[in-house]
């Protein structure tokens, strides 16, 4: 009896289940690149972008809603799906991915096309909980996903935290000074990534259960990108957000700057001073309250002019600094004061964001970024104060989370355009950004768009931006939180960030003897030497000023050293130029967690204080005071040169490399080839016309010399040129093949003076001995070493 009870309760288990998923197959659509069903209260469209690339998109059931993101600038490709079923699921398939979806769990995993699991959303994982937005009935929304149990992943933004891998970590997602985040994470060792389409104020979980984002909203929305490896997947990224244009030459030159100029002269002389002491720069930069200060207080907050007394004649200080063979960036921030022409005419039209930014007592509030008209009227005063009046070169946009004073938790209600503020609040400045990037390239073609921003989204690479680590202390555990911070930022696709050189707070080195402090010169040339090997290098800080000679003159170590740097970063010139080229053109990284080349070897699965600059130098930043010893790790694949010494090491290897307070180790992988560029006293000083190719043997290697015009747009429509090298190792030869393209002003002859790197050529940051000068009018040579 109890043998026919249990066989007869099997099988109404079992038509339970053919019935249950019966009933789900009836409500499974297919549609022509992907399927929609109803269940678990869900709607649920599964649709393929590319081949490579899968929309989620699922709302409550009979609830639609019409979503159009911010961020995802792709339409579907036309891709070729098969269907099928496989154990009660419907199965997609492109030519790349696999993807099983049940139809009554809601439950969707991806696979390669081979059949390796990648990831599963989880089953019964997404819910919808109501709450009330601001009056707009809308949706808490979670989305769950199951990993791997030691799978490492990397992303969801710069974070202060001193860790790499994000595994097994809780972060509230609200963009703020100094913690910028966007709803993304990135395996590389499995090749994925998966980018939550929302811009709320979000949670990020991740437990040895489950990953899930929460987020306010009226739809779970997100993509599910496969690249294969870390290049692959930005890839993907890049191609659904938007690919990152070729900032100009001389925004990879030395910035100066400092809280703040407070007169034309003072920085027109700090620019002059430079010039006499033959130190190289590219770019003056003017902080905050260059405009009037009305009745002395603050009430012209940005009014985007400037103050007649302190700034008489800005057309005329622009053009010195144009003269002097530099370029000029200047602030502007989201806030407007009460005084202002720009908060009169947005207040009258609706367009302001009712509460308090910075500065304090100043009454200053941001406009809404949200809205495209008021885009429109920010820009035309941008403009017409400062742009086409004194044709400044780059913009500083500030506070672009923006700085959230005397906070009230009503301020989140605030409407915008778009919604609630908390409900859009961390796209702020994607949006920001955005408004001056397409304005200013829209007016003119000559200037490439070159914004310095303290916020980022994902997204954000497409408009010339370059985000700043924010307001940090000047300490030495600070200065390591920047590293694994930087590198997760970069690994969201966005690949320009620096930070303050020497962070920004400094007051508490000035009771000790301030920038002569031999406790904060060390700090300072440190942070240098790693600001040295970031997309920008920048001085910038408070309390202390940062100018060289504040440290002491040339022949005392402090200012050697920042020299030693400040002429390498220029000597690196070409390398980081057509690095820049890689960036745009191929989606390449600037800085690259060496879990991007060297997945196969887990010990770089935690390493966040080292990183490539470009494809060939490794750089591990001294983040320690007082040290003569820095533990490097080499990863295993690949041979390494000390870049000062030229010593041969194997990679694999864990080395205690000595140094002095005047370099850092920088390692160059073997099979390299680097240009090495001219001393110069900015950017563009001289032509590439005699350049040292050095090659780091032990592999076969290659490498593609881009030039341009250094500026402007034209390289868009192809006005540019590039050799390829090719060093085989084996046979000792370099072939540099024909020079394809070209572009007004290109260089028709020149000579390549070809080193092969040995313990006996000479010290890394100088010019090497030796090697073999050849002549080069664009076609095809070869040279055996």
């Amino acid at each position: 009896m109890k043998m026919n009870f249990m066989k007869r309760a099997g099988f109404v288990l079992t038509c339970a289940t053919m019935l249950a998923n019966l009933c789900a197959a009836q409500n499974t659509e297919r549609t022509p690149q992907g399927m929609k069903c109803t269940t678990q209260g869900m709607d649920i469209r599964v649709e393929f972008y590319s081949p490579s690339i899968v929309r989620v998109y699922k709302t409550p059931e009979g609830k639609p809603y019409n979503k159009e993101s911010l961020v995802v600038v792709k339409s579907p490709e036309t891709v070729k799906v098969d269907f099928s079923e496989e154990a009660g699921q419907t199965v997609l398939k492109s030519s790349i991915l696999k993807v099983l979806v049940n139809p009554a769990t809601g439950g969707i995993s991806f696979h390669t096309i081979a059949g390796n699991e990648l990831l599963k959303d989880k089953d019964y994982g997404t819910s919808f909980a109501d709450k009330n937005d601001a009056g707009t009935p809308s949706y808490q929304v979670r989305g769950s996903f199951l990993l791997d149990k030691d799978e490492p992943i990397y992303g969801v933004g710069q974070v202060m935290d001193g860790k790499f891998n994000r595994r097994n970590s809780m972060h509230h997602m609200q963009n703020e000074n100094m913690f910028t985040y966007s709803p993304y994470f990135m395996s590389p060792v499995k090749g994925y990534a998966v980018y939550w389409d929302n811009y709320s104020i979000s949670e990020f979980m991740d437990t040895p259960q489950e990953l899930a984002f929460q987020s306010l909203g009226h739809c779970a929305d997100y993509y599910f990108m496969y690249g294969g490896n870390a290049d692959g997947i930005i890839a993907q990224v890049r191609d659904l957000t938007g690919h990152s244009p070729m900032l100009p030459l001389w925004a990879y030159g030395f910035f100066q700057s400092k809280e703040r100029y407070h007169t034309q002269e003072e920085s027109l002389n700090v620019l002059k001073k430079y010039r006499e002491l033959q130190i190289p720069i590219d770019c003056m930069i003017q902080d905050w309250r260059y405009w009037p200060e009305y009745q002395k207080t603050d009430s012209a907050w940005n009014s985007h002019s400037f103050d007649p007394e302190r700034f008489p004649n800005p057309k005329k200080w622009a053009d010195e600094i144009h003269k002097l063979n530099a370029k000029l960036m200047i602030v502007a921030w989201p806030g407007f004061g009460t005084h202002t022409e720009q908060r009169k005419e947005l207040d009258a039209k609706g367009m302001i964001i009712n509460f308090d930014t910075w500065p304090p007592q100043s009454g200053a509030r941001p406009y809404d970024v949200y809205n495209p008209e008021a885009r429109d009227i920010y820009w035309k005063y941008l403009n017409k104060g400062i742009f086409s009046y004194i044709g400044n070169d780059g913009w500083w946009l500030d506070s672009t989370e923006p700085d959230h004073i005397n906070r009230q938790e009503s301020d989140y209600d605030l409407p915008t355009h778009l919604g609630s503020y908390r409900s859009v609040k961390n796209a702020y400045s994607l949006m920001h950004n955005s408004g001056i990037a397409s304005h200013q390239k829209a007016l003119s073609k000559d200037k490439r768009v070159v914004i310095l921003t303290r916020s980022g989204f994902i997204g954000q690479q497409r408009y010339g931006c370059n985000t700043w680590s924010g307001d940090v202390t000047s300490t030495w555990d600070m200065l390591e939180k920047q590293i694994p911070a930087a590198l997760n930022y970069t690994l969201m696709g966005i690949p320009n960030w620096n930070s303050d050189i020497g962070g920004f707070f400094a007051g508490r080195w000035n009771q000790e003897g301030g920038a002569k402090n031999p406790k904060y010169q060390e700090l300072y040339v440190r942070w240098m030497q790693f600001g040295t090997f970031c997309p920008m290098m920048r001085s910038h800080g408070t309390e202390l000023p940062r100018e060289i000679w504040n440290f002491g003159k040339r022949g005392e170590w402090c200012f050697d050293a920042q020299e030693k740097m400040i002429n390498l970063r220029y000597r690196l010139l070409p390398y980081i130029y057509s690095t820049s080229w890689d960036v745009s053109h191929n989606d390449g990284t600037f800085m690259r967690p060496l879990v991007m080349d060297f997945a196969a070897d887990s010990k770089t699965h935690e390493v966040g204080g080292e990183f490539l600059f470009g494809r060939s130098l490794l750089v591990a930043p001294v983040t320690r005071p007082e040290v003569t010893e820095w533990s490097v790790y080499l990863p295993q694949g690949a041979d390494w040169w000390d870049f000062w010494s030229n010593e041969k090491q194997q990679g694999g290897q864990t080395l205690n490399r000595c140094v002095s307070k005047e370099i850092l180790p920088v390692y160059v992988k073997a099979g390299s080839i680097l240009p090495f560029g001219p001393k110069v006293q900015y950017s563009a000083e001289k032509n590439w016309d005699n350049l040292e190719i050095r090659i780091y043997p032990g592999a076969d290697g290659t490498f593609t010399l881009y030039e341009d015009e250094n500026d402007n747009y034209n390289y868009e429509k192809g006005a540019y040129s590039t050799i390829r090298f090719h060093w085989d190792d084996k046979a000792r030869r370099l072939t540099i093949e024909e020079r394809e393209g070209s572009f007004p002003g290109m260089l028709k002859s020149r000579k390549f003076k070809v080193v092969l790197v040995g313990q006996n050529s000479g010290t890394g940051d100088r010019p090497m001995k030796g090697g073999k000068t050849i002549s080069y009018a664009g076609k095809k040579k070869s040279i055996k070493l």
